[in-house]
């Protein structure tokens, strides 16, 4: 691609429509300080999609627009249309069909950047690949702005490295690598929302799963529930038939019950004390023997670790042993092939130096001969053209006489007629006031209006912000009330729930209070017994005794104290004592028969030395917390419905004040819009009023000078037409030369033919004695660095050579190692087996003497158990003979009621299965069965309709991120592809760069020696860049040891490197001869000279230095004639030498 025009309008300084031709060869582009030639080249970086307004002098990017000067207003916006020839088809595919593109970039105040390639909308990443992939850009390096070569020159080397990605191309491929690793880093955010949704689909669809067995289960509950109740009433049925029978006989049989019972439980309680008293020596035996063991177990472990590390250390060893062995292989055969080659090198340079006497002979007489012709062909030139000139100038004189003549009329009657017009305009004036017809003090009046409501908006907003700060603040004080209040009222209802389910009629436990604190003592204390009923005709119930209980030991306070009781259970309340655990001991001594001491963390010492250990809350404790728990959590709600009134209040106060706020703030804000439109509309009205005033003025005053300026001129031309008459006529009877020069023409000629021969044969000559020097040169340097590098190599060897002695040494005690490990391992096996036998024992006879202890302790619970059976059973004989006949009545009775059968039509219908069951089983089952399809709750009839769908739409989900981690793994794949890319490019381009930056360097500095190096890192693509220069008669340094100038040239070396190893369209270097003497100012043009010889770059060179404008092939000259505004002319230098030497 080539770039051919650059067009402005309103760009910065450039307000008029400008077009600027970029034509192949050197444009010059010169003016004064301040007249805007760097705004050229920021509209060429602008248009290939800049980005950062700092790099273009503005604070914002809508600075480039143009911003109005004291005679014209400012621009609503800026283009720039840059010109390209892609008549090479190497534009990117999309835009590859068509001959030549118009790239256009538009900005307009408030609406941002706009792109377009041949009328079609582009973004701005198109445009930056667009040129990215033309080796160029808004930051290419070809961009030289000033201060630019000082900046590369100060550059870190990390920064230099974009001169070597220009020049390798890899800016495009860098740009899409960044734009994979976005949608990289995009598909990994989206796999990871993905993955959430499909995580939260696999939480509802196990829930529905779950909802599913639910439904399941309640339809077998209601089944069994059903089945149970007809069994357990036809079960009760048949036990109270069977009770009449067995009433009389129960009560000989309690008796005789009780009294065997009491005598085990005595013997029982014996035992377990005895086996309790041996369980502490038989543990500390078990702790030692274990702690023995493990100690040596943890020595093996060592041992072990040790052997493992060993192997690993030889394994390494032999490795290294490896790798040395191939490096000096390789490091041999490296110097093998480098003694080779500096052979071959200094035969060549022998061959070369055998012609150097033989090229100086023919060189002398090429040199004659061309002197020669050359003198030849000067003196016929020079009578050529003392001919031509002859001719030329008879011709002239009569062709300019002739045209002067009709010049000279026609610009009269034009002068004439133009004089006339404007004298008719004059009068047509008149002279009418300049006076303004708008007053400008009303416009500071609306500009001050305007002013205030702003400031009454700003106010208003304030006030808005403050009322939302105060309505999220009352609504989540109001919120964190009601939240505590439902959690509190959800507690009330799990609570009550939870004593709902658990309650049974009559029974002790639901009519007794403990006080808080109090539920463990009073369950440990009364127990299992809480169960019983109140009911004096149930089977186990609480009847009121007279006796009264002897006064408890002291230091001990009645539990009756702190419990509110039944007076059925105060006899036994008055028997128990409430103690610390701490100081239990005295009391317990003092107890009396019957009494018994509860701690409040739920111990119990009974009056017959029987001792149980607060463990876990029973029952009847956890049931006594949950009554307590449930009326503090009713006093809470209580106590909270005043605050939650007050926070309702606030939240509605605070709601009312935000919609007031917010009203004012709206018609504040609509207040504001039509003040503004008014101020603005009197400040361009005013501005237009004083533009027109001064338009007229300026038109009388042009006008007036104008016709001065036409009187004057028409005088002029008069006389001047005369004298080209009197000219014409002299110029006519002049003589004829035509033969003359027509000789003289042809004896040039063939001077000319044989002066270019000669020449040619002369350049010819000494470009092959250049060519030979170059090589000899060359070969030198090939010849030294293959001798360094075979040097290298052998010092190379010899220090592999030491290093394998010093691993073999390593690894033959390293080989020894394992075998003393082994050898510590058998020591220790036999010790660690004795300690595993003696501590196998010790935890063997410490098992047995506990499980003896806790049989014991079980079997005298168990026995207290069964005599405090057989007592109560012996007194509900006694009433139960009594109650039996009403009980068969009362059961047949509710049988009927609630299964609506007779007792033999009932038996038919009940499963056998059921009928083994006994009826407390049954109801038992019956209760489970009941509390387990309430706990259930609401059951979800559509569970498995919605899990199918559920499921569903995870399978398409599950298929939606797999494809994605697919396409993940395809960009990480791509991105490792341009990254191999580009550091191959890289690499390529150094090697390019640096022979063509060392063969720059010598031929600017006419010497001398420069070479590139990539540092910092083992990857190219982030490697730094560091130059290295030896000017003649000077040392290899680092650049930026050399002085200003020196650094400046070398500087410019590198960019022209670039450009010979990836030349790009266009260069522009904005005054970068600006610290360069003359004579390096002579070489940088020489080699712009070079440069547009050897590359199709087209160069734009802004400069003030007169040496520079006259190697340039055309001119750009930029003025600012008026103030703020700048404008475009051009010559054509390489035309008018043309132009002149034809003449």
């Amino acid at each position: 691609m080539k770039f051919t025009t650059l067009k402005l309008v309103g760009f910065k300084s450039f307000v008029d429509p400008t077009e600027m031709r970029i034509d192949p060869g050197l444009t010059g582009v010169i003016g004064p300080n301040g007249c805007g030639k760097s705004n050229l080249l920021e509209a060429l970086r602008w248009v290939m999609g800049a980005t950062s307004a700092k790099s273009l002098r503005g604070s914002g990017m809508e600075d480039v627009i143009f911003s109005g000067t004291d005679a014209r207003p400012s621009r609503e916006r800026a283009e720039v249309t840059l010109g390209i020839d892609n008549s090479d088809r190497t534009a990117p595919p999309r835009f590859n069909d068509h001959v030549s593109l118009d790239v256009i970039r538009r900005i307009g105040r408030g609406a941002g950047s706009s792109y377009k390639v041949n009328g079609e909308e582009v973004r701005a990443k198109d445009v930056q690949l667009l040129f990215a992939d033309a080796g160029t850009g808004a930051n290419s390096p070809a961009l030289v702005r000033q201060g630019q070569i000082n900046e590369l020159i100060a550059a870190k080397p990390e920064n230099r490295r974009r001169v070597l990605e220009e020049a390798a191309g890899v800016s495009g491929l860098r740009a899409r690598r960044h734009e994979s690793e976005l949608r990289l880093k995009g598909a990994e955010t989206n796999l990871d929302r993905l993955q959430d949704v499909v995580d939260d689909l696999e939480v509802r669809f196990e829930a529905l799963k779950k909802q599913s067995r639910q439904a399941a289960r309640y339809r077998n509950l209601s089944g069994s529930i059903r089945g149970l109740e007809s069994a357990l009433w036809l079960q009760r049925f048949k036990a109270a038939k069977a009770a009449l029978d067995q009433a009389s006989e129960a009560l000989s049989a309690s008796e005789a019950v009780a009294e065997d019972a009491a005598r085990a439980a005595a013997a029982a309680a014996t035992a377990a004390e005895e086996a309790g008293a041996g369980q502490g020596p038989a543990r500390e035996a078990e702790a030692e023997a274990s702690a023995a063991l493990r100690r040596l177990e943890r020595e093996r472990d060592a041992l072990v670790r040790d052997a493992a590390e060993a192997e690993r250390a030889v394994e390494g060893l032999r490795n290294r042993l490896t790798e040395l062995a191939a490096a000096s292989e390789r490091e041999l055969a490296i110097r093998d092939d480098a003694e080779t080659r500096k052979v071959q090198a200094e035969t060549e340079i022998a061959a070369l130096d055998a012609l150097a006497g033989e090229e100086a002979t023919i060189l002398e007489k090429t040199a004659a001969a061309r002197a020669q012709a050359e003198t030849l062909r000067r003196e016929q030139e020079a009578a050529l053209d003392d001919a031509s000139r002859a001719v030329a100038e008879a011709r002239a004189a009569r062709d300019a006489a002739e045209r002067e003549c009709q010049s000279a009329q026609a610009r009269l009657d034009r002068l004439t007629g133009a004089l006339a017009s404007a004298q008719a305009t004059q009068a047509e004036m008149g002279e009418a006031g300049l006076e303004l017809d708008f007053d400008p003090t009303e416009v500071d009046a609306l500009q001050t209006r305007a002013e205030q409501t702003r400031a009454a908006l700003e106010h208003a907003e304030a006030a808005r912000r403050e009322a939302e700060r105060s309505e999220r603040a009352a609504h989540e004080a109001r919120r964190e009330a009601e939240g505590e209040r439902s959690g509190l009222e959800r507690e009330i209802a799990a609570l009550e729930r939870m004593l709902a389910q658990e309650a049974v009629e009559n029974r002790a436990l639901d009519a007794i209070k403990a006080a808080p604190g109090y539920e463990k003592a009073l369950g440990a204390a009364l127990g299992e017994d809480l169960e019983a009923s109140l009911d004096a005709g149930a089977s186990r119930a609480w009847a009121r005794s007279r006796v009264r209980a002897d006064d408890l030991p002291p230091g001990c306070e009645p539990l009756s104290d702190h419990v509110d009781a039944p007076p059925a259970l105060t006899a036994r309340l008055a028997a128990i004592g409430v103690v610390d655990a701490d100081g239990a001991s005295a009391a317990i001594a003092n107890l009396k028969p019957g009494q018994r001491l509860v701690s409040r963390a739920g111990d119990l010492w009974r009056w017959d030395g029987f001792t149980a250990r607060a463990d876990a809350p029973s029952p009847a404790a956890a049931r006594l917390e949950q009554s307590n728990r449930l009326d503090a959590a009713r006093a809470e709600v209580a106590a909270l419905a005043p605050s939650i009134a007050d926070a309702q209040r606030e939240a509605e106060h605070a709601s009312a004040a935000l919609k007031a706020s917010r009203d004012a703030e709206s018609e504040a804000r609509s207040a504001i819009a039509p003040a503004e439109a008014a101020a603005r509309d009197a400040v361009n009205s005013l501005a237009a009023a004083r533009e027109s005033a001064a338009r007229d003025a300026e038109r009388r005053t042009a006008l007036q000078n104008e016709i001065e300026r036409l009187t004057g001129e028409v005088a002029e031309t008069t006389q001047s037409r005369e004298q080209a008459k009197a000219s014409l006529d002299a110029a006519r009877n002049s003589g004829d030369a035509e033969a003359q020069l027509a000789s003289a023409r042809e004896r040039a000629e063939s001077a000319r033919r044989t002066a270019d021969d000669a020449r040619a044969a002369d350049e010819s000559a000494r470009r092959d004695a250049d060519s030979r020097k170059t090589r000899l040169a060359s070969l030198t340097r090939e010849r030294d660095d293959w001798t360094q590098r075979a040097s290298s190599a052998g010092d190379q060897l010899n220090a592999l050579a030491v290093e394998t002695e010093k691993t073999r040494t390593a690894l033959g005690e390293a080989e020894a190692r394992p075998a003393k490990v082994a050898e510590s391992l058998d020591m220790l096996a036999e010790a660690l087996s004795k300690a595993e036998t003696l501590a196998s024992q010790a935890r063997e006879a410490a098992l047995d003497v506990e499980t003896r202890a806790k049989s014991a302790d079980a079997a005298a619970r168990a026995a207290e158990r069964d005599a405090s059976t057989a007592r109560e059973a012996r007194a509900a004989d006694q009433a139960r003979l009594t109650a039996t006949r009403e009980r068969l009545d009362e059961t047949l009775a509710r049988l009927v009621d609630a299964c609506g059968a007779e007792p033999a039509e009932l038996e038919s219908k009940v499963e056998d299965d059921l009928l083994r069951f006994e009826p407390d089983e049954l109801e038992r089952r019956l209760d489970a069965a009941r509390q387990s399809r309430e706990r259930l709750g609401a059951v979800n009839l559509r569970a498995d309709e919605e899990a199918g769908e559920l499921e569903s739409r995870r399978d398409e989900l599950v298929k939606e991120r797999d494809d994605l981690i697919e396409a993940i793994a395809r960009l990480r794949k791509g991105i490792d592809s341009l990254s191999r890319e580009g550091r191959a490019r890289l690499l390529q381009a150094f090697e390019r760069v640096d022979a063509h930056f060392r063969k720059l360097f010598e031929t600017l500095f006419e010497g001398g020696r420069a070479e590139l190096r990539l540092t910092e890192s083992d990857d190219p693509l982030e490697a730094g860049l560091e130059i290295f220069a030896c000017p003649p008669g000077k040392k290899l340094e680092n650049m930026s040891l050399l002085s200003g100038g020196e650094q400046a040239l070398t500087a410019c070396a590198l960019i022209f490197a670039v450009f010979l190893s990836n030349p790009a369209p266009v260069c522009v270097l904005d005054e970068v001869d600006a610290p360069l003497d003359d004579a390096n100012v002579d070489r940088f043009c020489r080699m712009l000279d070079e440069m547009r010889r050897l590359t199709e770059t087209r160069f734009l060179v802004i400069t003030h230095n007169p040496l520079t404008m006259s190697r340039m092939d055309r001119l750009y000259g930029v003025t600012m004639a008026e103030r703020g505004v700048s404008q475009l002319v051009s010559v054509d230098l390489a035309g008018a030498e043309q132009l002149i030497a034809a003449e």
